[in-house]
């Protein structure tokens, strides 16, 4: 169990960052003495010590929308705490996911970048400049059949030894993916959900 020395801090009072354990969105930031963390190590249910209130407050003790435990760790200068949470509801007391009125939600980096693009091209009037609508125009057999030809090509260069090719088809396989899923109606979100689901 994390113990930081609460009495080299200001009122014992040491401050506690809140993230998504999945999506890494920073929800919000607390204070917690050393009575709250042992409760919350002990609950599993984040609890602070509230400075206007001037006792203990268990997140969600009104609003019914927890933040469950997932791992708290002690920063390198062991004056910050980060925990990892799984929060059951909207975090700020406004309503909004996150005290920043951030929308709360898986990022995959480069991934959801190339979503969007292909989202927007999608739309895109002119299929002369544009592969993605030229494709989407074609409809959703020409689309799932590029993607497996796509996969047939990853499982060739797999079986040889040309690492950049077998990278290359690669990319293409998953490029094709993401326009499969958008043609679907679907994201990478939506297949994350289902592989969460699947966890034991």
């Amino acid at each position: 169990m994390i113990a930081p020395n609460f009495k080299k801090f200001e009122n014992g009072l040491i401050p506690a960052i809140i993230q998504d354990s999945t999506t890494k969105t920073v929800l919000m930031l607390g204070y917690m003495n050393e009575e709250a963390l042992t409760l919350t190590q002990k609950t599993k249910r984040i609890t602070f010590f509230s400075r206007s209130k001037n006792r203990l407050w268990t997140k969600g003790e009104s609003s019914g929308n927890y933040l469950k435990l997932v791992k708290v760790q002690l920063d390198c200068d062991q004056d910050a705490l980060l925990i990892l949470a799984a929060p059951t509801g909207p975090v700020c007391h406004r309503g909004s996911d996150t005290c920043w009125n951030e929308i709360n939600q898986s990022n995959f980096g480069f991934l959801s970048a190339l979503e969007h693009v292909i989202a927007t091209r999608k739309t895109q009037e002119d299929t002369n400049t544009s592969y993605v609508n030229a494709l989407f125009n074609k409809g959703i057999n020409s689309i799932a059949q590029k993607v497996g030809e796509e996969a047939v090509e990853v499982i060739i260069e797999a079986k040889d030894t040309n690492n950049k090719l077998f990278l290359n088809e690669s990319g293409d396989l998953l490029f094709h993916y993401l326009i499969l899923l958008q043609a679907k109606g679907f994201s990478l979100k939506d297949v994350e959900a289902v592989l969460k689901s699947r966890q034991k």
